[in-house]
């Protein structure tokens, strides 16, 4: 089963990077920041949304706050690369990269490690929510762990 599958990576991730977590488990889907922040009862803010971006031939992992939309030119200036190259990903190739479906992609557990770079408008909550491998999970960390997790570098993504 796919959903397991994430889950379980997610799982395997956290704990060799040597931060086992709960994760935690929805009846109902939490594909959106919105819905989570509902769940959770927390700021929409708090939720660390795992967005797949194109750039240039490869891809990237942007961890957003859930509370804006990401300036893909922002991110385009940090990888150093056209502004024009910087695009969302389609969920197949978002798919192929994490090994998870959209809705559901955590920061880790994915085939490789990918790029990534981490909203520092996380860094405002003291707990962060994350995905867990599918639609139905999400995990607590903080925007530092998200960091040191994934090889991220901290960056001002908003769109103003």
């Amino acid at each position: 089963m796919e959903t397991q599958t994430g889950r379980d990576a997610v799982r395997q991730a956290l704990d060799a990077a040597g931060a086992p977590r709960e994760i935690r488990s929805f009846d109902t889907p939490v594909p959106s920041a919105a819905a989570a922040a509902e769940q959770l009862g927390c700021p929409v803010g708090a939720i660390a949304n795992s967005l797949v971006f194109t750039a240039g031939d490869g891809v990237v992992l942007v961890l957003a706050s859930g509370a804006h939309r990401v300036d893909p030119r922002r991110v385009a200036d940090h990888l150093g690369v056209a502004r024009r190259r910087v695009k969302r990903a389609d969920p197949e190739t978002v798919l192929r990269a994490t090994g998870q479906r959209v809705g559901g992609v955590a920061p880790v557990g994915h085939p490789a490690p990918l790029p990534c770079v981490v909203d520092v408008a996380l860094a405002g909550h003291d707990t962060v929510w994350a995905g867990a491998g599918d639609e139905h999970a999400m995990f607590p960390t903080t925007a530092d762990e998200l960091v040191a997790l994934t090889g991220g570098t901290l960056l001002e993504v908003a769109d103003d």
